[in-house]
């Protein structure tokens, strides 16, 4: 068969999970930093790095590019648009040989919905500036997709959560806090479900379509936290209503939204079985994981 090669723009926290499994499955591997630093490590781990950000597109685009069966982007727009589509969208279009490739945008897109659930097919209604950036983001490589036969996939994330970056570490650290807004549900994904939810697209390709990539239990943040302090044998922090908790602008916009995200596309597209379908599952084998390491 012939060799596969993953190239991912970005090769961040999910990308890097994505990685790992394809390379045990002797897939070559190739993606970029913004992080002249990481490099070596990056390629100590048998990774072809090179640098990319909005301010240093790809030196040598078609030779990071060579060979380059599916490709993932994880990079974020920015105010003037998607980086990599406005450097290197017209790289790509000419690329033979390309059989996947998937974007990872958020769940951000659907804005508020009041506590509601949203769908594939439920419409993009963001409610700030990083949704409505993501919605162009979206539009952008769709419009590859159509104007040049780019195979894109669009994957909408929830809230990631894996190891080294979960309610237990945040607990153990002292920064964990539970907000008191009423009716307030987020819907989360491990990083571990993503890279499955992409290895199963990968092999049921169906260019066009977006995913959903998130678990069966929306859940107010509290309860989580609530959760883990549980798990972990500590007194839950104290609940501090909403309107009165010193919150970053950022963390605050990220209650302005408030819906539950269905997942029944990937399960009934892609034949996806979650591995943490919830929460707590994922919590518990994350605590199982550090205990017998």
């Amino acid at each position: 068969m012939p060799e596969c090669r993953l190239f991912c723009f970005g090769l961040g926290f999910s990308a890097r999970r994505l990685a790992a499994r394809v390379r045990d499955q002797g897939w070559r591997v190739a993606g970029t930093t913004r992080n002249a630093g990481k490099m070596a490590a990056m390629r100590q781990e048998g990774i072809e790095a090179v640098l990319f950000d909005r301010d240093r597109p790809l030196d040598d685009p078609a030779t990071a590019l060579a060979g380059a069966t599916h490709i993932l982007s994880s990079v974020p727009p920015d105010a003037a648009g998607d980086p990599v589509v406005d450097h290197h969208g017209a790289d790509l279009s000419g690329r033979h040989g390309l059989q996947w490739l998937g974007y990872l945008s958020t769940t951000g897109v659907y804005g508020d919905r009041a506590g509601g659930w949203v769908d594939e097919e439920s419409d993009l209604t963001p409610s700030g500036d990083r949704g409505r950036r993501r919605v162009a983001a979206e539009s952008a490589w769709l419009d590859l997709h159509v104007r040049a036969g780019l195979p894109v996939h669009l994957f909408r994330l929830a809230g990631i959560y894996g190891p080294g970056r979960n309610a237990l570490v945040s607990v153990r650290g002292g920064t964990a806090r539970r907000i008191d807004k009423p009716g307030q549900v987020f819907s989360r994904i491990h990083v571990e479900d993503i890279a499955r939810v992409l290895e199963a697209s990968m092999a049921h390709p169906n260019p066009g379509r977006a995913y959903n990539v998130c678990d069966d239990n929306p859940a107010p943040p509290e309860e989580v936290i609530a959760h883990a302090c549980g798990l972990l044998g500590l007194a839950p922090p104290p609940l501090t209503p909403f309107e009165t908790a010193e919150l970053s602008p950022m963390a605050r916009s990220f209650y302005r939204d408030n819906k539950r995200v269905s997942n029944r596309r990937l399960k009934n597209e892609l034949g996806v079985s979650l591995a943490y379908p919830d929460y707590k599952a994922g919590l518990k084998a994350l605590l199982d994981a550090e205990t017998s390491a």
